[in-house]
C-alpha cells in the first residue's frame, strides 16, 4: 500500500522496491496533496466518500499504476453532502432473508407514525452481517408524503470528532447539505436561525458548519460547555419546529461510532422530540457511555440482535451474484457450511473460488436430455426458491446458465482466503496463549469433536483448566457445545434468526445483583460444557486458519494421536452391538493402528451373527418346536392365527422379563459416524494413509446408506474413487474386496437413485469382482439356473445338520453378495419385457443361496422373505406361501437377546409391508400394530418409522380413521423426538391424502405446502425417490381440482423430473399414482378446452397406466386407483365399453382387498359418471370450505359416515364428448 506520506522512511531508505517507487513518483507527480492507489483504496476499509480519484499521469518508471485517489479526510466537502449513507438500493436485487427484520422496521414505524413520542430501533450484527443494505431497505421504505429520511454512515473516524453525528443531521435538516460554498450556507442559516437566535449568536455555528459569521464579544466571553448548551438548545428549537411540518426519520449506519457528544444530545433529543432514530451497530468493545445505555434501556427502543441468513438465502444470493439459474449440491454446501450465514464471508468465498477459477459457466440444458452417468447423478443442479421467481436471471445474450465446478475440484481443500483469514487471525490474536493453544489442537482434530478427544491431544491439561477454557471460548462464541449428535444435526440444519433484546428489564436489577449474575452464567456455562461432549467450531474459517499455524511435522504427530484415539470407538454404536457397517468389513482388511485384544475381537464378531451361549431363549414350554409350530393341514386362517398369537406371546414376555434385554438407549449410530468415524478418515487423509482412509470411506457411504442418505453416501463414494485411483498404481496393492464393495455400495445409490441401467451395470460390476459372474445371455442364464437350483435344494438338506460356519472373509463377501442380490432381481422385475422375469428369478435364487451359505438367522429369513415377496408378485402362489412358512419357523428358537428380538421385530415389520403391497389390508394391520409394538420396545427409531409409515397407509385405505390419527401421532412424535426428516415429510403426505380422499382435515393444506416449501432443498427428501414426488403430486391435484392451472403446473413441474426415477419401492409407485391422477385431470381440462393434442396425450396416459400395471413390481394395492384413473380416462375419450371393464375390476379388487377408501369412491364415480346430474364448475371449492376438521369429528359434531361422501367427483359429460 503506497499512502504517499511515508516519505520519512524512504528518506532513511529503510523500504525499497516497485512499491515504494510508485509511492516516490506519486509524492512527485501530485505534490501537497496525501494520494494512494488502488489496493489502499480497497483495503482501507472506509467509505468511498473519503476518496476522490484523481486524473491519470504517466509517471516516469511506472507502466501502469492504475486509478489514483487523494484522501480528503473529513473536510468540509465530507461534512456535507456526502457523509450520507449511498443508497444504491438495485430493483432487481432483492433485500434476500431479512423479511422478519424489516417487519420489525413496519410495525416501529406505523406505532412512531400514530404517537407523538419518539422511536429508536437498533440493530445490532457483527461485521458482515448485512447491516448496511438492511437500513438502505429501510429508507426506501420509509419514504412518504410529510417525511424527511435522514441517512448517514460512520466510520472509526467520527468516533473522535465531536458533535458529529448531530452536525450532519441537523445539516440536512437545515438544507446545508445541497449548498456549494460556505456564502450560501450561511445565507441559509440566517433564514432560518434569525426568529430563533440573537444575531450576535450566529457565530456559533461557525465551527459546527464552516460559517464565517462576525464573532461578537458575548460569544468570545462565553466558556465551551455554554456554548455547548445554547447550540443544543438552538438545535432543538429548529428541530421542534420542523416536526411540526414533517415527521423526521434518522437512519445511522454504523452508530457504534457515534461520539459521545451526540449520545447525549439525542437520549435529551427524544424525550422531547418525537422522532425516529434507526440505527446499526456492532457489538461494543467495551461499555456503552451513559447516554448510550440510557437509549438501549428506553421504554420506546426496540432493540434488535440480528442473526445470520439462512442456508435457503444464502443460495439464493449465490444464484443472484452469480447470475445464474441454479449451482451444484456441492459448491451450495460449500458456501452454507463455510459462511455460517454471513453475507460478507459468503461474498469472499465467492470471490475465492472465482480468483482460483473453480466455477464454471455453461448453458442450462432440459433434464431430459441429460444423459445419467455416475459422475452427474447429482448434478440434479439446486435451484433459487420462489422468492427469486420474478427475477430475471439470464446473462447478457438472454439465456439462461447453471454454474458448475470444474473436474477433480476439492472445494474443502481449498484454502480460505485472506480477508476472511485476517478477521480469525485477530480473533485469535486477542485470545491468551493458553486459549490460543486450545483452538489449534482443536482445529487439528476437525471442526466437530469430543471434550474426550480434545483433553487427549492437548499437552499437560487438567479436565478443570479444559472446561474453564472452553466455557470462556463458547462465550466468545469461538465455539458451540451440544449435549448430543441430535442437537448437533438440528442446529446445523437451521441458523439462529434475529431477535428482540430487554436491556430495560436489565437495568432494573441493583448493580450487585447484575456482578453476581455475570459470574453465575459463567459457571452455569463451565456446567453445560461440562454435561456437552460435542463442541464444533462456530466459524469453519477459524478451524482452518489455526490449522494453517501448525508447522508440517506437528501436524503429522497431532493426526496420529487423534486416529489412534478415535480407532478405538469407529464402529457401530452399542445398541447395534458394535459392528461394521460393512459387515466383517475388518476382518479383510487390516487397517488398524493399535493391536486388537481378544475382548474387542470377540465384541467385533460376535454382532455379525453368532450368538452367545449365555442368550437366554424363550422357555421351552412357551414357544414350540419347529415342527409343532406350524403343522401340516393348517388352514390358512389357523395359520395367521397362529403367526399373530407368536408375536403376541414375543411381545409379552418383552414386556414382563426380568433379565436386561431391552436396550436402555436408541441407536448412536449416526452420532458415531459424524463424530468419530468421518473425523478419522480425514486424519488417515492428511496421514497419507490412503488405505487406512479409503476402509473408512467406505464404511461412511455404507453407513449414510444405512441412514437414507444417499447424496453423502455418494460424496464419501467419490472421496474413496480417488484414492482407490491413486492405490491401484501401486503394484503391492491388491484388494479386489474393497473395490467390489465400492461398486456394489455405487449400485445401491444409483438403485436409491432409480437409476436401474447404472444400479445394474455397478451391480454386475461387483459380482464380477466376487467371482459370482451373472449371466449376459439366454444360454449362460439356463445354464447358471440350473446350477443355482441345484445348490438351492441342496443347501436346504444341509439345514438341519451340524456345518462349520464359513470364514470371517467368506462371509463378508457372502453379506456383500447377497445385497447385489436382493437389488438386482428388483431391478430385473421392474422391466416387463418377458425374458427379464428369468434374471430376476435367478437374482432372488442366487440371493437365498447366498444367504443360506452364511449360515446366519437375519440373513436367511431376510431372504426367505424377499424370495417370497418375489413370486407373489410374479403370481406363484405355490412357492411365496412356501417361503413365508419357512421363514417363520426359522424364527421360532432364535434367542430373545439382542440380534434375536431385532430379526423377530423386522419379520413381523416385512410381513406387514408385503401383505400392505398384496393387497391383504387386514393383515398388514395386525402384522403392523405387533412390528410397532416390537420396535417402540426396541428403541430403533430409524426402523419403527417404517413400521409406522406403512401401518397409516394400511389404515388411510381401510377408513379406519380413529386408528390412523392415533398412529400418526406416534408418527408426529417420532419425527419431533428424532429430528427425523423423512418421517415428517411422510406424516404431512398422509395429511395431504386425507385431506383429498377422506373429506377431512388433519393438517390444513397451508401447513402441508408451508413444510413442502421450506425443505424441499432437503438432501434427504430430494435425493429420496418417492417422498417429494408424491407431495409435489398431491398439491398438484388439489389445484387441479380448484382448476387452479398456473399453480398445478408449478407443483406438477416440480414432480415432472422425479418421475424419471424408477426405483421399484412403494413410495415411488404412491407417487407416480397420484402423478398420473394430476396429469389426468390436466387430461380432463385440455379435452374441455377442445385442445388439438388431447386425444393423443389421452392416449400416451393410457399406455403409461397400463405399463403400470403390467410391472411385477407394482403391488395388487395400487391396482384399485390406477383401474379407476384408466376408466376415468376411457370416459373422458368416449370409450364407455372399456370404461366399464375398468371399473368393475376396480372394484371388484377393492372388495377383495377390503379397500373401503376406494371402494366408496368408485361408487360415487359410477353413479356420476352415469347420470343425468349437470356437474359444478366449483363442486369441489364447495367442499373444500365444508372440510371438517377431526377434532369436530372427535367431538360428534360432525358424523363419520357424512364426512366419507366428501370426495371429489371427476368431471364429465358424455353426451358433449368431442371424442
Amino acid at each position: 500500500m503506497e499512502w504517499r506520506f511515508c516519505n520519512n522512511a524512504l528518506a532513511l531508505g529503510i523500504v525499497i522496491g516497485q512499491k515504494v517507487n510508485i509511492a516516490a513518483r506519486m509524492m512527485m507527480y501530485y505534490p501537497g496533496i496525501v494520494t494512494c492507489d488502488s489496493v489502499t483504496y480497497n483495503g482501507s476499509n472506509l467509505p468511498a466518500y473519503f476518496f476522490k480519484e484523481l486524473p491519470k499521469k504517466a509517471m516516469k518508471g511506472v507502466g501502469d499504476s492504475g486509478p489514483v485517489y487523494q484522501c480528503l479526510g473529513l473536510n468540509e466537502k465530507v461534512m456535507f453532502g456526502m457523509a450520507y449513507l449511498i443508497c444504491n438500493r438495485n430493483e432487481g436485487y432483492p433485500l434476500l432473508g431479512r423479511d422478519k427484520e424489516i417487519r420489525y422496521f413496519m410495525r416501529t414505524m406505523k406505532e412512531f407514525l400514530m404517537s407523538n413520542c419518539s422511536r429508536i430501533l437498533m440493530y445490532e450484527g457483527l461485521f458482515g452481517y448485512g447491516k448496511s443494505q438492511i437500513l438502505m431497505e429501510i429508507e426506501y421504505l420509509a419514504q412518504g408524503e410529510n417525511h424527511r429520511t435522514i441517512a448517514i454512515a460512520l466510520t472509526k473516524i467520527s468516533f473522535h470528532q465531536n458533535f458529529y453525528t448531530i452536525q450532519i443531521l441537523m445539516a440536512n435538516v437545515l438544507g446545508l447539505d445541497t449548498c456549494r460554498h460556505y456564502k450560501e450556507r450561511q445565507s441559509n442559516l440566517q433564514s432560518r436561525v434569525r426568529r430563533l437566535l440573537d444575531e450576535k449568536f450566529h457565530c456559533l455555528l461557525n465551527d459546527i458548519f464552516h460559517v464565517q459569521f462576525p464573532i461578537s464579544r458575548e460569544i468570545s466571553r462565553m466558556s465551551t460547555l455554554r456554548k455547548q448548551k445554547q447550540l443544543e438548545a438552538l438545535f432543538v428549537k429548529i428541530l421542534e419546529q420542523t416536526v411540526k411540518e414533517e415527521r423526521i426519520i434518522f437512519i445511522i449506519d454504523e452508530a457504534q461510532f457515534v461520539d459521545v457528544a451526540s449520545w447525549t444530545f439525542m437520549e435529551k433529543l427524544i424525550r422531547t422530540v418525537p422522532i425516529f432514530i434507526i440505527m446499526s451497530l456492532s457489538p461494543f468493545v467495551g461499555l456503552p457511555c451513559a447516554a448510550a445505555s440510557a437509549i438501549m434501556k428506553n421504554r420506546n427502543t426496540t432493540y434488535i440482535t440480528l442473526g445470520p441468513m439462512q442456508p435457503s438465502d444464502i443460495r439464493n444470493k449465490v444464484c443472484l451474484d452469480l447470475n445464474v439459474r441454479s449451482i451444484p449440491k456441492e459448491l451450495e454446501t460449500y458456501l452454507v457450511e463455510g459462511s455460517c450465514g454471513v453475507p460478507y464471508y459468503c461474498e469472499e468465498l465467492l470471490k475465492n473460488l472465482d480468483r482460483h477459477q473453480v466455477l464454471v459457466f455453461q448453458q442450462m440444458e432440459p433434464e431430459e436430455k441429460t444423459k445419467v452417468t455416475w459422475n452427474n447423478l447429482f448434478k440434479n443442479f439446486v435451484k433459487p426458491t420462489e422468492e427469486l421467481k420474478g427475477f430475471s436471471l439470464r446473462n447478457e445474450e438472454g439465456s439462461e446458465e447453471v454454474c458448475n465446478l470444474v473436474s477433480g475440484v476439492r472445494l474443502k481443500n481449498l484454502s480460505p482466503p485472506a480477508s476472511l483469514k485476517e478477521i480469525s487471525l485477530v480473533q485469535l490474536d486477542s485470545m491468551s496463549l493458553s486459549h490460543q493453544m486450545l483452538v489449534r489442537c482443536a482445529a487439528i482434530i476437525g471442526l466437530t469433536f469430543t471434550t474426550e478427544l480434545l483433553f487427549e491431544v492437548l499437552p499437560c491439561w487438567n479436565m478443570k483448566m479444559m472446561i474453564k477454557a472452553l466455557a470462556t471460548l463458547v462465550e466468545l462464541n469461538v465455539f458451540y457445545c451440544f449435549r448430543n449428535g441430535k442437537d448437533l444435526r438440528l442446529a446445523l440444519k437451521k441458523n439462529a434468526t434475529s431477535f428482540e433484546v430487554h436491556h430495560r428489564s436489565s437495568s432494573l436489577r441493583p448493580s450487585e445483583e447484575m456482578d453476581h449474575s455475570e459470574e453465575e452464567e459463567l459457571r452455569e456455562l463451565e456446567g453445560e460444557v461440562i454435561e456437552c461432549h460435542i463442541i464444533r467450531f462456530s466459524r469453519p474459517i477459524m478451524q482452518k486458519t489455526a490449522y494453517e499455524l501448525w508447522l508440517k511435522d506437528q501436524k503429522k504427530a497431532m493426526h496420529l494421536k487423534c486416529a489412534r484415539f478415535l480407532e478405538e470407538n469407529a464402529h457401530r454404536c452399542d445398541h447395534c452391538r458394535s459392528g461394521d457397517f460393512i459387515p466383517y468389513h475388518h476382518f479383510m482388511v487390516d487397517i488398524r493402528l493399535n493391536t486388537l485384544d481378544m475382548d474387542t475381537i470377540k465384541k467385533m464378531t460376535k454382532p455379525q451373527g453368532i450368538q452367545a451361549k449365555e442368550e437366554i431363549s424363550l422357555a421351552k414350554s412357551e414357544v414350540p418346536k419347529r415342527s409343532e409350530f406350524l403343522p401340516e393341514n393348517l388352514s390358512p386362517e389357523e395359520i395367521k392365527d397362529t403367526i399373530l398369537g407368536f408375536f403376541d406371546l414375543i411381545i409379552t414376555r418383552l414386556r414382563t422379563v426380568e433379565e436386561d434385554i431391552i436396550p436402555l438407549e436408541s441407536c448412536q449410530c449416526e452420532e458415531v459416524l459424524e463424530i468419530v468415524i468421518l473425523p478419522l478418515a480425514q486424519h488417515f487423509v492428511a496421514l497419507g494413509e490412503n488405505n487406512k482412509a479409503l476402509y473408512y470411506f467406505l464404511e461412511i457411504a455404507a453407513a449414510y446408506l444405512i441412514l437414507g442418505d444417499n447424496y453423502m453416501a455418494y460424496v464419501y463414494l467419490n472421496e474413496g474413487e480417488k484414492l482407490l485411483k491413486i492405490l491401484r498404481q501401486k503394484k503391492s496393492w491388491r484388494r479386489t474386496f474393497e473395490s467390489a464393495t465400492f461398486y456394489s455400495l455405487k449400485g445401491q445409490v444409483c438403485f436409491n437413485m432409480g437409476q436401474m441401467v447404472l444400479a445394474k451395470k455397478m451391480l454386475r460390476k461387483a459380482l464380477k469382482l466376487f467371482n459370482r459372474v451373472f449371466p449376459y445371455n439366454m444360454i449362460s442364464l439356463f445354464l447358471q439356473t440350473h446350477v443355482e437350483k441345484n445348490r438351492h435344494f441342496h443347501y436346504l438338506n444341509q439345514q438341519g445338520s451340524e456345518s462349520a460356519p464359513p470364514g470371517k472373509k467368506r462371509l463378508a463377501q457372502l453379506y456383500r453378495q447377497t445385497a447385489c442380490f436382493s437389488l438386482l432381481w428388483r431391478i430385473y422385475s421392474s422391466n416387463y419385457f418377458f425374458h427379464y422375469k428369468f434374471y430376476g428369478h435367478l437374482a432372488a435364487v442366487m440371493q437365498v443361496n447366498s444367504a443360506l451359505e452364511t449360515q446366519n438367522d437375519f440373513q436367511i429369513i431376510n431372504a426367505y422373505l424377499d424370495y417370497s415377496l418375489y413370486h407373489q408378485l410374479a403370481g406363484c402362489q405355490g412357492m411365496w406361501f412356501k417361503y413365508e412358512l419357512m421363514a417363520m419357523e426359522q424364527i421360532v428358537n432364535l434367542p430373545l437377546k439382542g440380534e434375536g428380538i431385532e430379526i423377530v421385530a423386522l419379520v413381523a415389520g416385512r410381513l406387514a409391508h408385503i401383505k400392505y403391497i398384496m393387497g391383504h389390508l387386514d393383515l398388514a394391520i395386525e402384522l403392523g400394530s405387533r412390528a410397532h409394538k416390537l420396535w417402540s420396545l426396541l428403541r430403533n427409531p430409524n426402523k419403527h418409522y417404517l413400521v409406522l409409515c406403512r401401518l397409516c397407509k394400511s389404515l388411510f385405505l381401510k377408513s379406519r380413521y380413529k386408528q390412523l390419527i392415533q398412529v400418526l401421532g406416534w408418527l408426529w412424535d417420532l419425527s419431533v423426538a428424532e429430528e427425523h426428516i423423512f418421517s415428517k415429510a411422510f406424516f404431512y403426505f398422509v395429511c395431504l391424502d386425507i385431506m383429498l380422499y377422506s373429506g377431512f382435515i388433519y393438517r390444513t393444506f397451508e401447513e402441508c405446502v408451508e413444510f413442502i416449501c421450506q425443505n424441499e432443498d432437503d438432501r434427504i427428501l430430494k435425493f429420496q425417490s418417492g417422498i417429494l414426488l408424491g407431495l409435489y403430486s398431491c398439491v398438484a391435484i388439489w389445484y387441479a381440482r380448484l382448476q387452479d392451472w398456473d399453480e398445478f403446473h408449478t407443483f406438477s413441474s416440480r414432480a415432472k423430473p422425479l418421475v424419471s426415477r424408477r426405483t421399484p419401492t412403494v413410495l415411488y409407485y404412491e407417487g407416480i399414482a397420484r402423478y398420473l391422477e394430476g396429469q389426468v385431470l390436466y387430461l380432463q381440462n385440455q379435452i374441455e378446452q377442445q385442445l388439438e393434442n388431447a386425444q393423443d396425450r389421452g392416449v400416451e396416459l393410457l399406455k403409461n397406466l397400463e405399463s403400470l400395471v403390467a410391472q411385477n413390481t407394482t403391488g395388487p394395492v395400487f391396482y384399485p386407483r390406477l383401474y379407476h384413473l384408466m376408466a376415468y380416462v376411457c370416459i373422458l375419450m368416449g370409450d364407455g365399453q372399456n370404461c366399464d371393464l375398468f371399473l368393475n375390476t376396480a372394484l371388484r379388487l377393492s372388495e377383495t382387498q377390503g379397500n373401503m377408501l376406494e371402494k366408496c369412491w368408485l361408487n360415487m364415480s359410477k353413479e356420476w359418471w352415469y347420470s343425468t346430474l349437470e356437474s359444478l364448475e366449483d363442486q369441489w371449492l364447495q367442499t373444500v370450505l365444508s372440510l371438517p376438521s377431526w377434532e369436530k369429528i372427535l367431538s360428534g359434531k360432525v358424523n363419520i359416515h357424512d364426512v366419507q361422501k366428501n370426495k371429489f367427483l371427476m368431471r364429465v359429460n358424455i353426451l358433449d364428448n368431442p371424442f
